[in-house]
């Protein structure tokens, strides 16, 4: 088992802790995934990524570092708001802050 889980479907990239680590481990695990994916294709780039579930600011970091650059906006799940915001953004359809479904 993993510090941390990635899986994207539909769009979403769905984001989760594993088994209990310090953030050192859960970075490397994380990065460990995106790379994989990105690799195999299973992270290919696009106009938008939604991210849904639990970061520490280390991971979110990670992410936000590996996903900037292959897609034009990312949006982060707020469940208060419950809508994406958007967070990263180099794609004119997308302003910082906007809220998503």
């Amino acid at each position: 088992m993993t510090a941390y889980k990635i899986e994207c479907k539909d769009g979403v990239l769905r984001v989760s802790f594993g088994e209990a680590s310090q953030n050192d481990q859960v970075v490397r695990d994380a990065a460990t995934r995106l790379e994989e994916m990105l690799s195999s294709g299973e992270l290919s780039g696009g106009q938008l990524l939604k991210v849904n579930g639990p970061a520490s600011i280390p991971v979110a970091f990670v992410l936000a570092h590996k996903l900037a650059h292959i897609y034009g906006a990312i949006g982060y799940y707020d469940p208060k708001l419950g809508k994406y915001v958007i967070s990263i953004t180099h794609n004119p359809q997308y302003n910082l802050g906007d809220l998503i479904d």
